[in-house]
């Protein structure tokens, strides 16, 4: 059994999880955790958990009883360790529970560690909980000498204990994002972590396997920053645009990122098309792809001018979503970015075709542990924000 810790928008970051590994394995341990039953989880491949732990124990009670029980069994399973260890703690759902109070609890064990021959480096506590990027830079669960302790507070008085599997690789994400040969500040903005995101949830669950790499395609490709996540996630690359440039721009950096990640057993393929009517090649495994969005807004746009991009954008995805389900084969999945625009409120409008979408040739995938409608992905400054479609060709 494993733990996630979800980013900022824990209910994509469920969904995520959901859709790959199944609706009956998944459920949520506190607003900000989910509970997989799976025998492993891998962070690096999942864009909405920021930590993955696996499960020491579970007790019942307060915040107190829990301090005792952590200390008593970390003191009999540190004692037989030898050298130095690295240990980190981090409480998740405790409203009351202080930096210091976590604190202790490493004190603690230092103190009773040391007559075993054991020597303790004590992360501190800024927070209740340390941040992923402290944990990823001390490297904690990465081995056997590094561990985070995370205790979480969960629903009907159940406290779970994990050991940390790693935290989301925030290093590596930036060097890959900032590291490919051609940017573009216009189009190229898609972030990274969304795009792993997104290729998780049009590809899971998995089809049979077979001897190749499943084809996911994405037919507003950009400067190929989702075809990149999709390699990395072990799938072939297949990418359309409307624009010359940006097919030349892909094709760089999914070169540069097979040679520089040496993903050899997989291939890529770009060409120049307008979604609207390009005739894509086959085999389409799965699609994954963030949509026109309409002209940016820094600030929330007069109603006659919202109404106006909202019709353009809806007449032009709609056109690709027609053209695309006539090349699909039933049941293939598909994920999209659309856009959403935010008022001054924080209420959403939507574009029309989200409530038409059996019509455009789909069936919009449903989930026990998230409500569709949560599936919007935005930042506070941000007015147009990407909802995310999660279909299935009829």
């Amino acid at each position: 059994m494993h733990i996630a810790i979800l980013g900022r928008q824990p209910h994509i970051g469920m969904a995520e999880l959901e859709r790959r590994f199944g609706h009956s394995a998944t459920s949520w341990l506190n607003p900000q955790v989910a509970l997989i039953d799976t025998p492993d989880l891998t962070v690096d491949s999942l864009g909405g958990s920021l930590k993955a732990g696996k499960v020491a124990f579970s007790t019942n009670g307060d915040w107190n009883s829990a301090h005792q029980k952590v200390i008593q069994h970390y003191q009999s399973a540190f004692s037989e360790r030898s050298g130095k260890l690295t240990l980190g703690i981090s409480a998740y759902g405790f409203d009351s529970t202080s930096p210091r109070q976590v604190q202790k609890i490493g004190l603690i064990l230092k103190s009773k560690l040391k007559p075993a021959g054991v020597n303790v480096r004590l992360i501190p506590n800024s927070e209740a909980s340390l941040s992923s990027a402290t944990s990823h830079h001390n490297k904690l669960g990465l081995a056997n000498n590094k561990v985070e302790l995370l205790i979480i507070n969960g629903a009907n008085g159940q406290i779970v204990v994990a050991e940390s599997t790693g935290s989301q690789n925030i290093t590596a994400i930036a060097r890959r994002d900032q590291g490919r040969p051609k940017r573009d500040a216009f189009v190229g903005m898609l972030p990274p972590k969304l795009a792993t995101i997104m290729v998780n949830l049009a590809t899971a669950p998995a089809g049979p396997e077979t001897s190749k790499p499943a084809t996911v395609l994405d037919p507003f490709c950009g400067t190929g920053v989702l075809l990149q996540e999709a390699m990395l996630l072990g799938f072939n690359a297949y990418g359309t645009d409307l624009s010359e440039r940006m097919i030349e721009y892909s094709e760089a950096n999914l070169d540069w990122l097979a040679s520089k990640y040496r993903l050899s057993n997989l291939t890529h393929r770009l060409h120049p098309g307008d979604a609207i009517e390009t005739r894509w090649q086959q085999p389409i495994d799965a699609v994954a792809s963030e949509t026109y969005l309409g002209q940016p807004f820094s600030a929330p746009p007069a109603t006659d001018k919202l109404n106006q991009v909202r019709r353009n954008c809806n007449l032009i995805i709609s056109k690709f979503l027609i053209n695309l389900s006539k090349q699909l084969k039933p049941g293939t999945p598909v994920c999209l970015g659309v856009p959403a625009w935010r008022d001054t409120t924080g209420r959403f409008s939507h574009l029309p075709l989200v409530s038409q979408l059996d019509e455009l040739g789909y069936r919009q995938i449903e989930f026990t542990n998230v409500d569709t409608k949560n599936l919007i992905y935005y930042r506070e400054d941000q007015v147009v924000a990407r909802q995310l479609l999660v279909l299935e060709a009829k």
